[in-house]
């Protein structure tokens, strides 16, 4: 049984908080009355306290079993939940499960059963194994950054969790990053959305770049060479203009993806793919990229063509500096060229300072084998590690479809695994591998 339980504003009291952010108010009054959500938003927003704060409101003091399972894909997570729990001073225990830490340490907190649970899968799936507490009780269940749990190979273990709470009424998933898909082991069928990966206070610095040619792309060469080594957009308003920039960035030996409308759908998702692990840090793109795209933080855009409205110019800036982040919006401008009306307060700066940088070291693989094979990430975690011989630091970001996964690896790696692992068997399928 909980002591002292206390209220919203005793619990923010003790945080130190005056009050909460949108985000945190929004999910504070969906989460309760609904029965399946989504809280998307960046690190760092305050997800924890989000959901925290009306699962605790809706414990049963007097039950003295497990009420919520919280699972999260890293010990350091775990603690981390944990300690924001204690800190609330709610009156609840709460308990934090994971490996390397002593299984003995588990089963003595478990003899006065904890309130709210948290644990990594792994440790979890092995408790449930041992039938160590009672999941009659559990109502509630929250996989917190769930898309880095199944990245990191995890899938079987949540599934075997999931399947073994007969008693939730209550499921909640968090994570910080767009285009996350739902595993179909979880059942969802009425999923409220609560997306604020778009919000939060801009630290956008606006740059005027003037060139003295009319084409601009010497400038672009030298303002590129100034900002190796960070991932960005290059935004153009035509097709045209992207090949030419396109074939000039080819010459000078820059690594790069494009993306436009008149682009193989095919083309434009793998351009999409390696820049969000890294094996590009650079894309040429129309406004077709502005907006609505599952691409990671950037620390640039630049505008080698400025758009004729406002709106799409204010859509691309959103592309960086994005919830409490800093970034970059360069403007490409012929010196003896009119900015647009729209522009304002807008000076003059010098092309940032030449770096000398390496080119990405990660490389992406293909596999011809996806999640209608049966296949999952954790599958191809294994695959690559165990058969392929890789460490877990030489495995970066795998994008899994239907019919194939998209993975990359340390370039030093990838011919070397290729051969090692093309046309042999992961689980039942014979796949194919090569360089994308």
């Amino acid at each position: 049984m909980a002591n002292e339980i206390k209220d919203l504003s005793e619990i923010l009291n003790k945080l130190g908080i005056t009050h909460l952010n949108k985000m945190q108010v929004s999910a504070t009054s969906v989460i309760p009355e609904s029965s399946e959500v989504m809280l998307l938003s960046p690190t760092g927003s305050g997800k924890t306290l989000a959901f925290l704060l009306p699962v605790i409101e809706a414990l049963n003091p007097e039950v003295t079993d497990i009420q919520t399972l919280i699972i999260v894909p890293s010990r350091e997570l775990a603690i981390q939940i944990e300690q924001v729990a204690r800190e609330m001073g709610t009156g609840y225990k709460v308990n934090a499960f994971y490996g390397g830490r002593s299984f003995n340490k588990d089963r003595i907190d478990l003899k006065h059963p904890p309130a709210i649970l948290i644990g990594t899968p792994g440790r979890i799936a092995d408790h449930l194994r041992r039938t160590t507490f009672s999941t009659g009780k559990i109502n509630t269940l929250i996989l917190d950054e769930f898309d880095k749990s199944l990245e990191i190979g995890f899938e079987s273990d949540m599934q075997e969790i999931v399947n073994a709470l007969q008693s939730v009424d209550k499921k909640i998933l968090t994570s910080a990053t767009f285009g996350v898909e739902v595993p179909e082991f979880m059942g969802m069928k009425n999923l409220k959305l609560l997306d604020f990966l778009g919000e939060g206070e801009s630290f956008l610095e606006t740059k005027l770049i003037q060139s003295p040619d009319k084409d601009k792309i010497s400038t672009l060469i030298d303002l590129l060479k100034g900002v190796a080594g960070e991932p960005g957009i290059i935004f153009c308003n035509y097709k045209d203009t992207i090949r030419f920039i396109s074939d000039v960035l080819h010459e000078n030996d820059i690594p790069h993806g494009c993306f436009f409308g008149g682009m193989e759908q095919k083309d434009r998702e793998r351009a999409l793919i390696k820049f969000r692990n890294g094996t590009e840090q650079l894309i040429i793109a129309t406004d077709l990229a502005a907006r609505g795209l599952d691409i990671p933080e950037i620390k640039f855009i630049i505008h080698y063509q400025l758009p004729p409205h406002e709106e799409e110019f204010t859509h691309r800036n959103g592309r960086t500096a994005r919830m409490n982040k800093e970034g970059t919006a360069y403007i490409l401008n012929w010196k003896e060229a009119r900015l647009p009306a729209y522009l304002k307060n807008v000076y003059e700066s010098e092309i940032p300072e030449e770096k000398t940088v390496e080119t990405s070291d990660w490389t992406t693989v293909f596999v011809s084998g996806g999640r209608g094979d049966k296949i999952s990430k954790g599958d191809i975690v294994g695959f690559f590690i165990k058969s392929g011989g890789l460490e877990k630091d030489e495995l970066g970001n795998i994008e899994l479809k239907q019919d194939c996964a998209f993975v990359a690896v340390k370039t030093t790696k990838a011919t070397q695994l290729i051969s090692k692992l093309n046309n042999t068997k992961l689980k039942t399928k014979k796949v194919r591998l090569n360089e994308v």
